[in-house]
């Protein structure tokens, strides 16, 4: 099996050792210790996803309710105590099963196991990336900020597409104006500036935080 299994916990002894027990199985392992490192994870498709509920800042159910919508991968949650009111919110924002701690290894690999069985009779691949509040689903072409739309015009996510998945990397105007216009297009590079203006202006309705910076003399870059 090369199915890729996200392990979120902020306990590294759980980590390690599913991480090791997955491996021996033949699973791709994404290990995370919090929160935010599981939505970085998450970017890499992950094709099932075990979430500790409790973890420090960002725990799992806020990172299921921050994913859900963009991610359609089965999600366990794994927790040390389990009551109906905790069931209820892990299903409320889109949990599939709950694994109660101490649990059994081989329990734990059936319910994965049967997760993606019947995931796979309706598998749905998406590529999304999160930063920051902003999500980025390149599947659908937009971007959200929680469960806002924000919608953008062909070439300015032509723009954010390219800029977010090589972020840290300066782009100039003539370059990108080539890449998302084309070599043989009528215009010149200003036109690049202008969608990047209507870009900036579009996300800060939602927040101050910079993501398309401006490198003088050189060109534009996303800020990782």
């Amino acid at each position: 099996m090369n199915a890729k299994i996200l392990i979120a916990d902020d306990e590294s002894d759980i980590v390690s050792m599913l991480g090791s027990f997955f491996e021996s199985k033949g699973f791709r392992v994404l290990p995370a210790s919090n929160g935010a490192e599981a939505l970085k994870q998450v970017e890499k498709q992950p094709d099932i996803i075990l979430l500790d509920i409790n973890m420090p800042g960002t725990d799992g159910l806020e990172v299921c309710k921050r994913i859900r919508d963009h991610i359609s991968c089965p999600i366990l949650f794994l927790t040390a105590r389990i009551e109906d009111t905790d069931k209820v919110n892990g299903f409320a924002v889109g949990g599939d099963d709950y694994i109660v701690k101490p649990f059994s290894l081989m329990e734990l690999e059936a319910r994965v196991c049967a997760h993606l069985r019947r995931e796979a009779r309706h598998n749905f691949e998406a590529q999304v990336k999160f930063s920051g509040d902003l999500t980025i689903d390149y599947s659908e072409r937009c971007l959200f900020f929680g469960d806002k739309r924000v919608g953008l015009a062909k070439k300015e996510f032509d723009i954010v597409e390219l800029l977010s998945q090589n972020p840290g990397q300066v782009f100039d105007k003539e370059w990108i104006y080539e890449r998302i216009w084309g070599y043989d297009s009528e215009g010149d590079s200003s036109v690049v500036a202008e969608h990047i203006r209507r870009i900036r202006t579009k996300i800060a309705a939602y927040t101050d935080r910079v993501y398309i910076e401006t490198v003088w003399g050189c060109g534009y870059k996303w800020l990782k």
